[in-house]
């Protein structure tokens, strides 16, 4: 080794240095907020500086953990930087959650301050009492003055911004120093902090970056796009892809509160190219009143956080959206595959751009993926090698904030368990076919809720439809599809022509023939999590407490 001396300081993996190119790049390019603010990249670097000064003002120190109860914003991209920046902890805090939930995990992470919009006032003054770690609070206000007499309030955010320093120097520490931290929630037990990372933030967003501009298909992310996103910056980072467009100086665009006319509308009027979000908020959108007026052509949209049903994205296509999957959880930080579309598969054939634009995606780099057996064996590809999706990467968490039992099973056998049932086919594509939690057992034979739901998502007059499996006496289990109709259907549609279309899918061999036994419900909606997933967990226990009876 003395042929080979280490003789200069080594390059840290910080995520200030993600800002280094991109304020000679683009200094002038824009962040905007809804219709109420828009800075340049430049005055966002300020304002970072101005922050990172209110929080050492505010006695915030490295390792301090600081919760965020904020909508997507450019004050949220703000938050992204200045608090990991200082070498304090971001708490990116889900304010969709339950009262109960949110006291939760803003206790159990140990937050100190925290800067919460307005509009969650009266739910933090009604905890406040229960929230015995935090010592002080940042009101972060679009319009008007609201007031907050019972909380210690330290100011309101652009007046302490507008008071403090606009230089900050931003130290060098350890890239394995943690960055950000936030609450998941699962089918038992309180929910669980994630947490990342420097270093893995940083190799996230330079490999999910160097993904998504690499391939010349149309879903592409380029330097030219304006970006806005359409998951909530509390979880996942938003995905990780803000950190992405800010290191590459895109416009972007931030929606504040989801209000679909006023995401149509800026959507319209930024000219946005790129966006992500889960299936259903998609759906809402393309079927929105103000949709029709809404030029959506060469729109690049990503989906995750659930599979991706055909249906919706050939209605997607026929508007001339370019959609793709991803796929990833909270764990991976998230993104560890894209349905991009190899070269050599490139075709105007619609059903085959469907066909590859739905499965669950290639690994991107420095992901490794393995197929286990119920003994902890890897399995060949093909699809009748049939386990559990397990994963290996430099950016997935290393398990769960004070939970030590829990991140042993996490990475049990030191492979990240995802519990997702998949195959790998022989194209190298992960093709998840359900939940383990969620696979149907009819009569010992293993059915998928989700090629069940691909299959009834294709049917012109279905809008959404959620199938889980229920407790049968004869059958073990059995397939129920709770099922949201387009209005215009309502009232011609029926359960019974619903089964007969799922014969179709039977007939052809695409879905077990056990799948006729499913029974169908037309109904309003169906429930979703805090962060728009099909809430499997309460249909299932709303299903349970009703008697329904079979319609075949």
């Amino acid at each position: 080794m003395q042929d080979f001396p280490m003789a200069g300081p080594p390059a840290l993996l910080l995520i200030k240095h993600l800002l280094d190119r991109v304020l000679t790049w683009a200094p002038h390019q824009t962040i905007v907020y809804r219709d109420l603010r828009e800075l340049t990249y430049a005055e966002f670097f300020e304002r970072i500086q101005r922050l990172a000064n209110t929080l050492r003002t505010l006695g915030v120190k490295s390792g301090d953990r600081v919760g965020v109860m904020e909508y997507d914003s450019h004050r949220y991209l703000e938050f992204f930087f200045a608090v990991p920046m200082i070498g304090a902890v971001l708490h990116t805090i889900n304010f969709r959650l339950s009262p109960e939930q949110v006291r939760y995990t803003i206790h159990h992470a140990g937050d100190r301050i925290l800067f919460l919009h307005a509009d969650f006032l009266p739910l933090i003054k009604s905890l406040t009492a229960q929230l015995t770690t935090v010592e002080t609070h940042v009101l972060l206000v679009d319009e008007g003055n609201p007031t907050a007499s019972e909380l210690a309030i330290a100011g309101e955010y652009e007046a302490l911004l507008a008071a403090a320093s606009s230089h900050f120097d931003f130290p060098d520490f350890d890239e394995n120093t943690v960055a950000t931290l936030f609450y998941t929630t699962g089918t038992t037990g309180e929910p669980k902090g994630v947490f990342f990372t420097h270093r893995q933030l940083v190799l996230h967003s330079m490999n999910a970056g160097w993904t998504l501009a690499a391939h010349s298909d149309t879903t592409s992310l380029r330097s030219g796009d304006v970006y806005l996103p359409l998951t909530p910056m509390f979880h996942v980072h938003g995905w990780g892809v803000p950190y992405v467009a800010t290191a590459l100086g895109l416009k972007q665009v931030y929606v504040g509160r989801y209000e679909p006319h006023l995401i149509l509308k800026l959507i319209a009027q930024h000219g946005v190219t790129f966006s992500h979000c889960v299936p259903a908020i998609l759906q809402m959108l393309l079927h929105h009143p103000s949709s029709a007026s809404t030029p959506m052509q060469g729109w690049k949209v990503m989906i995750g956080g659930a599979a991706l049903p055909k249906g919706l994205a050939r209605d997607a296509m026929a508007r001339g959206v370019h959609i793709v999957g991803g796929y990833g959880m909270s764990e991976t930080c998230p993104i560890v595959a894209v349905s991009t579309i190899k070269p050599e598969a490139m075709a105007d054939d619609l059903e085959e751009t469907l066909a590859i634009a739905t499965r669950t995606g290639f690994p991107i780099l420095f992901v490794q993926t393995a197929i286990f057996d119920g003994h902890n064996r890897a399995l060949p590809p093909g699809p009748e090698h049939i386990g559990e999706l397990v994963l290996r990467s430099p950016w997935l968490t290393s398990g769960y904030y004070r939970q030590p039992a829990e991140s042993a099973h996490l990475w049990r056998g030191g492979w990240l368990h995802t519990g997702d049932v998949a195959y790998m086919d022989h194209d190298g594509y992960i093709r998840i076919t359900d939940r383990l939690k969620d696979v149907i057992k009819i009569g010992g034979e293993w059915i998928s809720s989700l090629e069940l739901e691909n299959a009834l998502s294709q049917h012109p007059a279905v809008k959404e439809v959620a199938v889980v499996g229920l407790p049968d006496a004869r059958w073990e289990e059995r397939p129920h599809a709770e099922v949201v109709v387009h209005p215009a259907a309502r009232e011609t549609i029926t359960t019974k022509e619903l089964i007969a279309f799922l014969r179709t899918f039977i007939d052809n061999g695409t879905i077990h023939q056990r799948a006729i036994l499913t029974v169908i419900r037309i109904v309003e909606t169906v429930p979703r999590t805090s962060v728009g997933k099909l809430d499997k967990k309460i249909l299932r226990a709303q299903l349970q407490a009703m008697v329904v009876k079979p319609t075949n």
